[in-house]
Order: structure tokens, then sequence, then C-alpha cells
């Protein structure tokens, strides 16, 4: 079967958006033609991938208008390349419409793929931006053909909601051959790395510095919280404790997971987005063979249930956070390397993109 052309986009820079960039490799080197279609909101960072991209220049000052501008000039830059023998790709929701609309018209396969319940996500909580967010998700989502999602938590929400089945593909990194020597490291590290975005406990975690001794809390990642956390450490008098690297490039990332103690997954319960989502960060310390603390939230009580990779905390309380990473320090990362070598088996982007893979070869039936 001749392999077709398959159009992705998605409201990102493109930058750091693993997700994007392993779902491209995978569709590329299994001989699909791709091209993948971004924006330019949030920088332009150079990049050099083994296949066509281009960032769609973003002019307006805020996000809300930002989002218009985006889904205006990708309808038109889609309606230019695509063609009878395209399958279209949608990641989230902020690129769905133009998608969903192109696809009616030229009568093409359009795959969704949904990395959280964006209509639900704590920053268009309670404003007029959700009701039009949950608006477009309701005329369009019940009338997919192809959806995948990263949790399964995620999928039974859309399936409760709109009766619609997705395929679920968790956001797992691929498998790392770990034959590192563990580091004996002095002060242990704890790692944070994601986003600085509220609900992500990370205050928490910096508070519980004043019940550790001998531990620096290391923090990889950007965003709009960070000075909200930077004055929150010198008003606590934790700077030799706590460390901001800072934004860092996947595999500059990689790189500093694998010489930590212990990483961290403590979202809070804000919004089903957040409750039913897997966090990149806990697959990722799994493959790097580092054990977490990890919130309540089912998915990840799933995983622990499975493999014992770490400690479920409590409470937010900064106390039981201490005494959650004090357990894991205790026991030693070397103790958790069966569990997390077992689970790391499991959890690697080798066996979802198996999965993603029959999800194109059915959409490609629609040309036979």
């Amino acid at each position: 079967m001749t392999r077709k052309k398959i159009l992705i986009s998605a409201f990102s820079n493109l930058y750091t958006d693993q997700r994007i960039e392993k779902v491209c490799k995978t569709l590329h080197e299994n001989g699909y033609e791709i091209e993948l279609i971004g924006n330019d909101w949030g920088g332009k960072e150079a990049m050099i991938r083994p296949y066509p991209f281009s960032r769609i220049n973003i002019l307006s000052k805020t996000l809300k208008t930002a989002y218009f501008e985006f889904n205006w000039l990708l309808y038109w830059q889609l309606y230019e390349k695509a063609n009878q023998h395209t399958i279209l790709l949608a990641n989230d929701l902020d690129a769905l419409l133009p998608n969903y609309l192109l696809a009616k018209k030229l009568n093409i396969p359009l795959v969704f793929d949904s990395h959280e319940i964006f209509s639900e996500m704590p920053a268009v909580q309670g404003k007029m931006s959700q009701k039009l967010w949950r608006y477009l998700q309701n005329k369009i989502v019940p009338n997919l053909k192809f959806m995948i999602t990263a949790s399964k938590s995620y999928a039974s929400w859309f399936q409760n909601k709109y009766g619609i089945e997705p395929v679920v593909v968790q956001n797992a990194p691929r498998k790392i051959d770990f034959s590192i020597e563990i580091p004996e490291n002095n002060p242990k590290i704890l790692l944070y790395q994601g986003a600085l975005n509220p609900f992500r406990g990370i205050d928490k975690a910096i508070l519980a510095m004043h019940h550790l001794e001998n531990v620096i809390f290391k923090i990889a990642g950007d965003g709009p919280m960070k000075k909200e956390y930077e004055d929150l450490v010198i008003k606590e008098n934790l700077q030799n404790k706590v460390q901001f690297l800072g934004k860092l490039l996947p595999e500059d990332l990689r790189k500093i997971t694998v010489t930590a103690d212990i990483g961290m997954s403590i979202e809070e319960n804000g919004g089903e987005s957040y409750l039913y989502s897997l966090p990149n960060k806990v697959l990722d310390c799994i493959q790097a063979r580092v054990p977490l603390i990890m919130s309540g939230l089912p998915e990840m009580l799933n995983i622990k249930k499975q493999f014992d990779v770490g400690e479920i905390i409590e409470n937010h309380q900064p106390k039981s956070i201490a005494l959650a990473i004090q357990k894991v320090l205790d026991k030693g990362r070397k103790n958790y390397q069966n569990e997390l070598e077992k689970s790391a088996n499991i959890l690697c982007w080798e066996n979802e993109e198996v999965k993603l893979l029959e999800v194109f070869e059915k959409a490609s039936q629609k040309f036979l």
C-alpha cells in the first residue's frame, strides 16, 4: 500500500514538544510523507528535523487573539498543502477546528490527538474562553472517526462524555539502554522537570526543603510561575537548597534526569485535565530509572499498584511531601532498580507507537 501524506499541526513552537517529535519520527520512519506546521508564539528556536516543518508567524500580542490568528492562517496553509490523498493530524483542541473544516470539505481522514482535556485545563477555568473551547469540543469530538489521547483516564472521560473511543497512546519516552553507574550524590538531588505552572506542587516542594537535610531541589523548566517560585525561595531563605536550571532541550534534560536520586510528579487536582493526566515526567523518570514521589491521582496510583517505583504522598502539606521524599531516599535509588527496569520495558514509546501506527493504517484504508 502506498504511504500517504500526513499534515501535522499544533499550536506550538515545536521546540520542546516531545510527543509531537516522537509521533512525527515514528510516522516518518514508517514511510509516511509528513509535514509539520506549528507557530512562533513563544519563540522560534533553531531546529533540525528529517522532515519538512514550518512555523506560522503570529503577530498577536495576547494569547486569546493568537489562537484566532493561528486557526485562520492554519486553515489556509492546510488548504494549500492538502489534497485528496492527505491525512490530517490535529494536536489538541486549539488546532482542531481548521483541520475539521478542511477534512469535511475535502472528505479526507482526520486524526485528533488530545494531549489533555483542553477545555478543562486550569488556565481556562472560569473564563469566557472555556465556554468557547467546550462549545468547539462538544460540536466536533462526537463526529470524529479517529482519535488518540495520552492516558486511559482521558480516554474514559471522552468515551463517557461523547461516546467516542479514543486509542490510548501514552506519552512514554523511547527506551534507554540503561547501563550507567548510579551516582552517589552528596547532597542528594530531588528533580522537578516540566513547565512551571500552577497546580504542579512546586511551591509545596520548595517549602518541604525546610524539613530535609542534605538534599538539593533542582527545578528544570520555565513557565508563568517561575518568578513567583524564585521569590518564594528568597523569602524562605532557601537559596542554598533550591536551584533553577531553566528551560532545557529534551536531550540536555535527559542527561540531568539520570543523575537525580528522586523525581517528583505531585500535581494537584486543578480540574479534570490534571486529575486524569499521566504526566510525562513520571514516564521520563521511570525510563531514567529514577524513583519518584507522586500524587494520589488515578493514573499515578495505577502505576504504583503495578510497579513499586516510588511513594505516593499522603497530601500536599510540605511535611508530608518531605516524609515521602525521605522514605524514597532512605530506601535508596539502587533498591528501586528491579521495579524501575520492569516498568521501563513496558512504559516505553516502542510499545506505544504500535498503537499509533494502527490508527494511521486504518485512516489510510479510506484511500483503498
